[in-house]
């Protein structure tokens, strides 16, 4: 007779969890695996309250699955889990490996602590389809374009999505902290844990996975997975949703998408500087503005005051719905980088304090991309313009509408330029803070600047 302790992080699950698969049949058949959750300070004081609270309500679910049987520790997990496996005098204990630089340090220390005891520390598998570190090129470094990391990836390839464990005897009266009461979170979240996860794929497959290569760039149409949230806490993984995939151009694009975290992810682990660096070492010479009146811009962008109306919608949804959608980040990424010429570093703050889904591999990546900083190979001449974006991909004007309710008078596409409706731009809505075009040559202009500067 054995006992396991199955520590959950970033996998809060039954369905397809490796880690929980091999802490039951490391159990036996007359052993127990003790479920258990560490609320570690350190990951709760980074996060914002939609993330937090999306994190208590998916522990709940996962504790409901349960039987009300999850443990709870609170602290620091080099302790915490030390204590729980001296608790139930466990075999070993399972948990899905962690490749970001804090939960690598984390683990390295959690496992020197459970050897000092005698009891194992067994990685399975991870939050990813592929496990960073995994797509090597020939010369065993690391990719840097996305492209060629894809090819190799799908070569990879990964295993059929494993079943819910139907033989689990979960052990009875362990002590637990009761889960605390979530903070205020003004932000409309979604229905949390795997079940919740499971309805949220069934709808988009039903509903708008045939058509997501042609409108998944549209925010008008609300037509994208939405399962960002579920994958952050590993209500589902990838394999799960890989596994449902078929050809058609519209499943190769959602293939492609789930790639790209992936990328981010494996980035990370080989740069994991690059969290708060950039990685394009030449862009440390671009100069960037500071200083109140910098900040009086920031905090327009951060309302969604702007006086240019995708943006503004996108920082408005943020506000409403902790979450935006892909294209409009890129939006109102590039407006602040180019237009503002703010650091991308405060942006990426504000979206990890307020996203649902703020992963730090594919946010910080997914900025860096946008400031022209990270792995793009032909980056920073790239500037989004707000108008033509808008027009592009919300032609009727509905997101704008639904987000800016200044502007719900003006109909289909002249929302994008309210100065040019009939009647003029409405007072309650605020003047552009810059003139785009001139912002555009102002950011080429530091680029050509940064190219003089590392080619002399």
């Amino acid at each position: 007779m054995a006992t396991t302790v199955m520590w959950f992080r970033r996998d809060l699950r039954l369905a397809d969890n490796p880690a929980l698969h091999e802490a039951v049949i490391t159990a036996g058949a007359t052993g127990c695996v003790v479920p258990l959750f560490c609320l570690d300070n350190r990951l709760l004081a980074a996060s914002g309250a939609p993330r937090v609270t999306c994190l208590l309500e998916t522990l709940r679910a996962l504790d409901d699955q349960l039987g009300g049987r999850l443990v709870v520790r609170v602290g620091d997990p080099v302790e915490a889990v030390s204590l729980v496996a001296e608790e139930v005098q466990a075999a070993s204990v399972h948990v899905a490996g962690d490749f970001g630089p804090y939960g690598s340090r984390r683990d390295q220390g959690v496992e020197t602590a459970l050897a000092a005891i005698g009891v194992g520390f067994e990685r399975s598998g991870s939050a990813y389809a592929v496990d960073p570190g995994t797509v090597t090129r020939a010369d065993g470094g690391a990719y840097q374009v996305f492209g060629a990391f894809q090819r190799a990836w799908s070569s990879v390839g990964w295993p059929a999505p494993l079943p819910t464990p139907t033989t689990v005897s979960w052990i009875e009266d362990v002590a637990s902290v009761r889960l605390p009461s979530a903070p205020f979170c003004s932000a409309v979240l979604p229905s949390a844990g795997e079940q919740a996860a499971q309805a949220a794929m069934r709808r988009f497959w039903e509903e708008d996975l045939e058509r997501y290569a042609e409108v998944r760039d549209r925010p008008d149409l609300d037509a994208t997975s939405r399962l960002s949230p579920y994958l952050k806490y590993g209500c589902i993984h990838p394999r799960q949703l890989l596994a449902r995939l078929r050809g058609g151009v519209s499943h190769r694009r959602f293939r492609t998408e789930l790639c790209w975290r992936e990328f981010y992810a494996d980035v990370l682990h080989h740069r994991p500087d690059s969290a708060r660096q950039v990685m394009d070492r030449r862009m440390k010479a671009m100069e960037v503005d500071h200083g109140p009146s910098v900040d009086e811009l920031f905090d327009r962008w951060v309302e969604g005051r702007t006086g240019y109306p995708i943006v503004d919608a996108g920082m408005r949804q943020l506000a409403t719905e902790a979450w935006m959608h892909n294209r409009v980040r890129m939006i109102v990424a590039s407006f602040l980088v180019k237009d503002l010429h703010i650091d991308w570093r405060r942006g990426a703050r504000v979206f990890m304090q307020r996203l649902v889904d703020g992963d730090l591999a594919s946010n910080q990546h997914g900025w860096q991309w946008t400031a022209g900083t990270g792995t793009d190979a032909a980056p920073y001449f790239r500037v989004f313009n707000p108008e033509l974006q808008g027009r592009r991909f919300d032609p009727e004007g509905n997101y704008v509408r639904r987000w800016v309710p200044e502007l719900r008078d003006i109909p289909g596409t002249a929302v994008h330029t309210p100065e040019k409706a009939p009647g003029g731009r409405p007072a309650a809505y605020p003047q552009p803070l810059v003139e785009h075009h001139a912002e555009r040559i102002e950011s080429l202009r530091r680029w050509d600047a940064v190219r003089a500067a590392t080619s002399a």
